[in-house]
């Protein structure tokens, strides 16, 4: 198996670049198969100068090869030296390095892995996007230090950031250069300053380093008797007999041939970290371990049991405790020998999440953040459901244990003060972003706590919008602008999700800025730009199960506030006689939304909903009342593709008879089928019926033409 040993060292002058030569130089006398590379950005060409070999090429001209979809064949780019080690400069001249390519790293090393069992690179001493890929491909990182003040506050520094990093440190050793020199810091005070194992110890014999330098010639030819050169034939020896120095590097197979197509290269080179992390994904179970031991050592470390839920509304405390994480995070990361976290990505992407666990959302985090996720339903910790693009899917996403699940639910709901527990196991409520929750744990539900966020749209919908969307046409939009601004009560039906908030908000827009409009809802949804506009929101019982305050209730009160316009959220109870009763009695122009699958259904509906007020009323008076209250309903229908669209706009125009109200349709949508990509197929279409108000709309100076409602021939 091919190793990779990287030197590095943030401090200029600490003979990295000369240590890199020689320690290939040394594997190469034993037979070793080595290449050396020269990957210090900032300084081209030094390994050139102490060996004496001129290359013609470099790395940036592999890397132009495969952006070119050119053959790679290794031979043609590296120089060889006598004594059997291959060299390659990172570039030739010091312009070519702005050709350089971060993303390319891996796949040039891939070719260099497979020839030899030794890559030495120097890697250079500035921090960049290409260093911290280059040490992706590492499975050993030598950090070389002086016995300085400077060079060990620095090596420092490198250490911190290699683990706000996520890098294991167990796959970084020291070289201590120069050790023993006169003023120099004492070994005990060096090795208890860094956390990992200095393995190596050159003496300082500046006279041999400096007479190899000028002839030319790597010092463990010129001078093998030399305290250096024995040093790291010593260290040679040691690569060869200990394994364990070794970080062992999951290699992503390629099938290619050096040829490789553009198509497919970009492909690689752009999600080679994704696979990464979607192979960890393939080993969910192991990795949910392992995170349960890092986040048990957090709740040990932080005391995070006994952790007051206010702490969740301090920002200053929280970030506080964060930034206590992750430092116990990356030291626990780095502790692990797992080879499934041998990425950076996958590492930053295992603390993230048990960051997001121990003090945020958990896996929810990204899915609140996903501006294409509109809903999110967890059944349980195993399965967690969205809906994105009107399609509901399974995610990859996980919590690590029903109890997390139930934390979580208790930081959603703690600020807005409320619970959940045994005696109250279901909860709905609405975040401070306009997001609807709901939360029911056993013993009701049977699979485990389950928690259902609607995530509140902070974008306004315009009718262009939903034209554009294919929701309705620009007539349907034309027609129901001058209903609303002719004052007409329009009921907004349709199923779950199937886009009734959406419309509601959307003719909300048209009604006139002077006008004093009463928003009524349970969570509040609904979003207008108008300034005279009081909104109302019903209130659930408190623990002992009272200070409840019904839409009805607010409804009651509403009529006492002076309202031109009343628009109740969504209609699901006894409130619906008040509404139809304010719609006879002058409150005319107001809307509002009702669960119901058809523009019949939603009669039934009704009538259901006003026998939930506790008068007995007959159903002819029942209809009586919604015939005379109701203008317009306006149905939608979500499709299996996840599109939303207005199917049926129907006038209530009166009784047909004592029990049956008359239902005009004036538009519909005729389904056609399914195309090759699973879309509907279809189109909105007038009836041939005009509404009987169109005159009075007409009346009021409203431009509509009745060429709009002409059935197409």
């Amino acid at each position: 198996m091919s190793k990779t040993i990287i030197l590095f060292s943030t401090k200029g002058g600490v003979g990295k670049t000369l240590l890199a030569t020689n320690i290939a130089f040394g594997l190469a006398k034993k037979k070793r198969k080595v290449l050396l590379v020269d990957f210090d950005l900032d300084a081209v060409g030094d390994i050139c100068r102490i060996t004496d070999l001129e290359p013609k090429k470099g790395i940036v001209d592999i890397m132009y090869n495969l952006k070119k979809e050119k053959p790679v064949n290794i031979q043609d780019f590296i120089i060889n030296h006598w004594v059997g080690v291959d060299f390659i400069p990172v570039a030739v001249r010091p312009h070519q390095i702005s050709h350089f390519v971060p993303e390319l790293i891996k796949n040039v090393f891939s070719f260099f892995k497979e020839r030899y069992e030794f890559i030495i690179v120097d890697g250079g001493k500035a921090f960049s996007e290409a260093l911290v890929k280059l040490f992706e491909e590492a499975n050993l990182l030598l950090l070389v230090v002086t016995p300085d003040v400077l060079s060990v506050y620095q090596t420092k520094w490198t250490l911190d950031t290699l683990q706000s990093l996520y890098f294991p440190l167990k796959m970084v050793k020291i070289i201590l250069n120069r050790a023993e020199s006169l003023a120099s810091i004492d070994f005990q005070e060096i090795s208890s300053a860094l956390p990992c194992e200095i393995i190596l110890k050159v003496p300082s014999e500046g006279k041999v380093a400096m007479l190899s330098i000028n002839k030319r010639v790597p010092l463990i030819l010129e001078f093998p008797r030399s305290g250096i050169a024995r040093s790291l034939d010593s260290f040679a020896e040691m690569l060869l007999s200990r394994e364990d120095l070794f970080l062992e590097k999951r290699e992503v197979k390629e099938t290619e041939l050096p040829f490789i197509k553009r198509d497919r290269f970009l492909e690689r080179s752009t999600s080679i970290e994704e696979k990464a992390v979607e192979e960890v994904e393939e080993k969910e179970d192991e990795i949910i371990l392992l995170k349960q031991r890092i986040h048990q050592k957090l709740i040990e470390s932080l005391n995070l049991r006994n952790l007051d839920l206010k702490t969740f509304t301090n920002p200053q405390r929280l970030k506080e405790l964060r930034n206590k994480a992750e430092g116990i995070i990356a030291d626990a990361l780095a502790e692990e020998t797992n080879s499934l976290i041998a990425s950076v990505e996958v590492r930053k992407k295992i603390a993230k999440e048990i960051l997001d666990e121990a003090f945020g959302l958990g896996p929810l985090e990204d899915l609140i953040r996903d501006p294409e996720v509109t809903e999110i339903m967890v059944n349980n910790k195993d399965q967690i459901y969205v809906e994105r693009k009107g399609k509901i899917e399974l995610t990859s996403k996980r919590f690590i244990s029903n109890e997390q699940v139930k934390i979580v639910i208790d930081r959603i709901l703690a600020p807005l003060g409320r619970h959940v527990d045994e005696s109250n196991p279901m909860v709905d409520a609405r975040l401070p972003d306009g997001s609807r929750v709901n939360a029911i744990i056993p013993p009701l539900s049977l699979t485990g706590p389950t928690l259902t966020i609607r995530k509140f749209r902070k974008e306004i919908f315009s009718l262009e919008d939903l034209i554009k969307l294919g929701t309705l046409t620009k007539e349907i939009g034309e027609f129901l602008k001058a209903c609303v601004l002719g004052r007409k009560n329009i009921i907004i039906s349709g199923g779950t999700a199937s886009g009734k908030t959406s419309l509601l908000n959307v003719l909300s827009l048209f009604i006139p800025d002077e006008e004093r409009i009463i928003t009524i809802e349970d969570a509040a949804e609904l979003k207008l730009n108008q300034t005279h506009w009081i909104r109302l929101e019903s209130r659930p019982p408190n623990i002992e199960g009272k200070g409840a305050v019904t839409i009805r209730d607010l409804f009651r009160n509403s009529l006492r506030m002076r309202p031109d316009r009343i628009i109740i959220g969504e209609c699901r109870g006894a409130e619906t006689l008040d509404m139809l009763q304010a719609m006879n009695t002058g409150h005319d122009g107001s809307m509002t939304t009702l669960h119901a699958n058809s523009t019949q259904d939603v009669l039934v509906r009704l009538d259901s909903l006003i026998l939930m007020s506790g008068i007995e009323l007959p159903i002819r008076a029942i209809r009586e009342m919604i015939a005379s209250a109701i203008d317009l309903i306006v149905h939608l229908q979500r499709f299996p593709d996840g599109s939303r669209k207005v199917v049926q706009v129907t006038e209530v125009a009166g009784m047909l008879d004592e029990v049956h109200v008359n239902l005009k349709d004036i538009f519909i949508f005729k389904e056609k089928g399914i195309d090759s990509q699973g879309r509907v197929i279809g189109k909105h279409l007038p009836t041939g019926y005009i509404p009987t108000f169109f005159e009075e709309l007409r009346l009021k100076g409203l431009p509509i033409s009745e060429k709009i409602f002409q059935k197409p021939s």
